[in-house]
């Protein structure tokens, strides 16, 4: 991706050289990735642009990517974007279900050394959505005092789940949704069926089944974070189902907002996927009772 596929509010920030502390770019994962790792590149191009032949660009371009490691005991806490010593790129480890403090704190100081070229320098947190409070808490600190020509890009597929006072120091920049419907996937229709069930399931079998995120928590939360996209797709759907048959649909909301507090447990709280999944399932049984 060039420049030229970046939103208007970042390449007038480019063009005026008026670079603001903090972008939050919300949309599909993908997309927002690219469009980020295109700004930061565009901010060191002698052209303004990527032109992929000064010098800014051939050091920014592709490199073979160094597996980041949260804990920084078998990798780097960060990486720079190519080898450009004033681009980096932070996101989870491998093995992490969040954005580690240390890493932030790793970032901060790195930031707060002069500049390695003397220019712009650009600070992309990527899965910005797998960042703690503590971690967010931390980076407030560089979004109200950031060093000179310094911005950070928080990246994200949904922005509610970070602080408002982190998302009012940024400024916005949502991309369009792609059209994707979690039901429509293979692997879906198990999943629904037993929604469909979940009425008249037992507790003892809804314990049974939150058993099933037991186990690594890496693992264990991955697949509870799409579990609970799926749950609250299927919800969606019954809902509008109910509304069209001039039903009520105060359960169904109550359980819409359950799994919402359950991700944000997950992500935010560190909080265990078991427990997690069996709040989900006995709040997404009462709600369709």
């Amino acid at each position: 991706m060039d420049s030229a596929a970046l939103p208007t509010l970042l390449e007038r920030a480019l063009a005026s050289d008026r670079l603001h502390s903090g972008y939050l770019l919300s949309g599909s994962r993908d997309a927002t990735r690219a469009i980020a790792l295109a700004f930061a590149r565009a901010s060191v191009c002698e052209r303004g642009h990527v032109c992929e032949e000064c010098a800014g660009c051939r050091r920014s371009g592709p490199k073979e990517e160094i597996t980041i490691d949260g804990t920084g005991k078998r990798g780097p806490l960060f990486r720079q974007i190519g080898d450009h010593p004033d681009l980096f790129w932070v996101e989870r480890g491998e093995d992490d279900t969040r954005v580690r403090i240390g890493q932030v704190r790793a970032l901060q100081t790195a930031l707060r050394l002069q500049s390695g070229e003397g220019g712009r320098r650009i600070a992309i947190i990527a899965d910005a959505e797998w960042l703690n409070v503590e971690s967010q808490n931390a980076l407030l600190r560089l979004l109200e005092e950031p060093p000179p020509k310094t911005a950070l890009v928080l990246v994200t597929s949904s922005a509610a789940g970070l602080l408002a006072t982190v998302r009012s120091r940024c400024q916005r920049v949502k991309l369009p949704a792609e059209a994707h419907d979690p039901l429509a996937e293979p692997e879906a229709a198990a999943w629904v069926g037993r929604f469909e069930n979940v009425g008249r399931t037992s507790v003892a079998d809804l314990l049974d089944w939150a058993e099933e995120f037991r186990g690594a928590r890496a693992l264990a939360a991955a697949q509870l974070e799409a579990w609970l996209e799926l749950a609250t797709a299927w919800l969606r759907r019954r809902v509008a189902e109910r509304v069209s048959e001039g039903g009520g649909v105060r359960g169904e909301l109550d359980a819409a907002r359950t799994l919402s507090d359950c991700r944000q447990a997950l992500v935010q709280r560190n909080a265990n996927p078991q427990m997690t999944a069996e709040r989900a399932l006995l709040a997404l049984q009462a709600g369709v009772r």
